[in-house]
């Protein structure tokens, strides 16, 4: 790249791609607006030549932030920094261990929340984003996709993530599928040999360490749980076990549950 082509590239305006209801687009949204970054705000739910402007970049999910032709999945922080030349430190991680409690004390809170929810509502959709059931399921499901990929030493994609979210129908019962996790969840980590989760890890987003995608699990997780606890406070009922500083505290969740108050039919 030339000197040229380079302070064209910054001149750039910052483009972020983002869809309803999506938790690391709003962490992305809130991260740049926290530090004054301007950016165009492309939500491809709405506008129908989004999708076909982010697969002209190359990128097949979302949140993705651009500038000048250059992307970088947004599901990380770090590489948000890192993409944008901003002059920061990365946030400190919570250890690992701590990391698999929270994370199993977030996917009990899921199914209890999930068993609240009154049935006849449980595959309404929630702000154009998924039904009170399948929201559930992909709760799960990113944190069992975590334990095969890391088990297995596969890579974790993002269609493995999303494995079932789409088909859940009224009768499954993902409560109980959620109890499977959590014991997948405990399993994996009593064998697993590197306490430290400092070996690599690939994902759909590139290579980071395994403690970098356990703490993207965990605050992913725990963002659609609240989302699903915002629903059963939707319908006037009180959480059960509402989640708190016990099992938030130190994960980087946005601050906000939705991008808007969740509204139902």
């Amino acid at each position: 790249m030339t000197d040229a082509d380079h302070e064209a590239e910054e001149a750039a305006p910052v483009t972020v791609f983002w869809a309803p209801g999506c938790s690391s687009c709003l962490r992305t949204k809130e991260f740049l607006t926290k530090r004054g970054i301007d950016f165009v705000s492309v939500n491809v739910k709405d506008d129908p030549a989004a999708m076909e402007a982010l697969y002209a970049l190359g990128a097949r999910s979302v949140p993705i932030v651009a500038r000048g032709g250059r992307f970088v999945y947004a599901q990380s922080n770090a590489d948000i920094v890192a993409f944008l030349g901003l002059d920061e430190a990365a946030a400190a991680m919570l250890p690992p261990a701590v990391l698999v409690e929270k994370l199993g004390l977030v996917l009990r809170a899921n199914g209890r929340f999930l068993r609240q929810v009154p049935e006849a509502e449980l595959d309404v959709v929630f702000n154009r984003f998924f039904a009170p059931r399948a929201l559930a399921q992909h709760a799960f499901r990113v944190a069992e996709a975590f334990v095969e990929a890391a088990g297995r030493g596969e890579e974790y994609t993002y269609e493995s993530m999303m494995a079932g979210t789409h088909a859940v129908g009224p009768g499954d019962d993902i409560a109980t599928y959620g109890d499977s996790v959590v014991a997948a969840l405990e399993d994996w980590w009593k064998a697993w040999p590197d306490r430290g989760c400092t070996g690599p890890m690939r994902a759909y987003w590139g290579e980071q360490t395994v403690h970098e995608i356990l703490e993207r699990t965990a605050w992913h997780s725990a963002q659609h749980t609240r989302q699903l606890e915002s629903i059963v406070a939707h319908f006037g009922r009180a959480p059960d076990g509402p989640l708190g500083p016990r099992e938030l505290e130190g994960l980087p969740l946005p601050d906000n549950v939705w991008t808007e108050a969740p509204a139902g039919r």
